[in-house]
């Protein structure tokens, strides 16, 4: 698929480092050219212009990810992360700094990356009673969130192995879960 862009004056179109990567990487563009870097304190954020506007057709999104190297090595993360199909304006990214020291980026910097996605669009219906007559998924989660399919019944192993019965460790790790530090 072809996106029509605009880039404004002395910014860098958006491209990728490898023909197999997902995403376009976009950079950090000032709107002043006197500017050559910008500070984020740790605990703050800064919306970082990019010089580019997107025609994202209807039907698709342009989703805001964090570069790796930029979280991992200095604790810069993006916060806001949808360009809907219906604005038209430049796209700036919203960087927060995690860490805990100041971070610089200077114009011209990778700031983050841009993934084309299909937007399904739906619509809700307001129901009273529970959500499903039938369940619609094989999972049987619930309403059980944050973790809670992490959580799994945890057998007594310091026990001997007789006393278990057949819990014995072998077992325990055949069944799929693991203590912690295996």
């Amino acid at each position: 698929m072809i996106l029509e862009i605009e880039v404004r004056e002395g910014a860098k179109a958006p491209n990728r480092a490898n023909p197999s990567d997902a995403g376009l990487d976009v950079f950090y563009c000032p709107t002043d050219p006197n500017v050559s870097a910008i500070s984020v304190m740790p605990g703050e954020n800064q919306l970082l212009p990019t010089g580019l506007k997107f025609g994202v057709p209807h039907g698709y999104m342009l989703q805001v990810c964090n570069r790796s190297s930029m979280g991992a090595k200095r604790s810069l993360v993006v916060g806001a992360h949808i360009v809907d199909s219906g604005y038209d304006g430049e796209v700036f990214i919203d960087l927060h700094n995690i860490g805990t020291t100041e971070q610089f980026v200077g114009s011209g910097d990778k700031i983050a990356q841009l993934v084309l996605v299909p937007v399904v669009h739906f619509r809700t219906v307001q129901v009273e009673g529970g959500l499903y007559d039938e369940p619609i998924t094989m999972s049987g989660r619930g309403d059980g969130a944050l973790g809670s399919t992490n959580e799994h019944p945890k057998p007594d192993i310091t026990q001997p192995s007789g006393e278990r019965g057949k819990d014995s460790l072998k077992d325990v790790i055949n069944e799929g879960w693991l203590p912690n530090g295996f």
